[in-house]
């Protein structure tokens, strides 16, 4: 939840391309980010992995009219449609894309190479069957705006009483310094998208964030067993609203244009 997903960056300036609002070429700059290189492999017609500005482009010809990501979890399906094949692989990717208006889903596979400080990362999509059907617990965005705010001062509420440390400054000062660096050099997901989608995203990777201080800077002033077990459960329900959160984000765009 930290950082952009991958799938999110494909979906985005997939979304962007296909609605002629961007280059081919700044949508692959966007997508691959800090990677070395993104490729695709099981393409339908390609026999051996292609870059992303052909796949994009066999993926329009080939019937693609929108892009949705998934972004499961064990024992939340989020986004995933089937079949099992597809989903047991988005599901240990943590992640997915799934392209409307063609059964096909594009799943992550991530290589890195090298010392501390100076990885190569390369990322293969395999392209695979989807089953078309309704993506599993997606809200809309309103939904998903006003879940995470419920989500998030119960959550805040919780981890107060419990004198965790991701609910004070250490946490404000994380999110603080990650939006500094996430608002030099890259936009919030891309043109065409909703400022309602944008807001949303933004809360959702905050709350990730938080979620993320409070679980790594160990058990702060929670001292017994039992106080430990509920900030894990007060935590639960709100990554995965904001989890929820993050998909509606992406998939706002192909909503308001009425793909289905």
């Amino acid at each position: 939840m930290l950082s952009e997903p991958r799938s999110g960056r494909l979906a985005a300036w997939g979304n962007a391309l296909l609605a002629g609002l961007v280059s081919p070429d700044d949508a692959v700059v966007a997508i691959v980010g800090e990677d070395a290189v993104h490729r695709v492999e099981g393409l339908p017609g390609e026999p051996a992995p292609v870059g992303l500005t052909l796949a994009l482009g066999r993926l329009r010809t080939l019937g693609a009219s929108g892009l949705r990501i998934a972004l499961p979890a064990p024992g939340h399906p989020l986004g995933l449609s089937g079949p099992p094949d597809f989903n047991a692989r988005a599901l240990e990717a943590e992640e997915a894309v799934i392209c409307e208006g063609t059964a096909l889903g594009l799943v992550p596979e991530v290589y890195e190479a090298g010392p501390a400080g100076d990885v190569h990362v390369e990322v293969v999509w395999h392209c695979m069957p989807v089953r078309e059907a309704p993506p599993a617990d997606v809200p809309s965005l309103g939904e998903a705006e006003r879940e995470l705010a419920e989500a998030l001062r119960d959550a805040t509420a919780v981890l107060s009483q419990l004198d965790v440390a991701g609910s004070g400054p250490v946490a404000e000062a994380a999110v603080d310094a990650y939006r500094a660096r996430a608002e030099r050099g890259r936009e919030v997901l891309a043109p065409g998208y909703p400022p309602r989608a944008v807001r949303v995203l933004a809360l959702a990777q905050r709350v990730g964030l938080l979620i993320s201080v409070a679980s790594e800077n160990g058990p702060g002033g929670a001292v017994s067993a039992s106080e430990i077990a509920a900030r894990a459960e007060a935590l639960r329900p709100v990554e995965r609203t904001a989890r929820r959160a993050q998909v509606a984000a992406y998939n706002s765009v192909v909503e308001e244009r009425g793909v289905r």
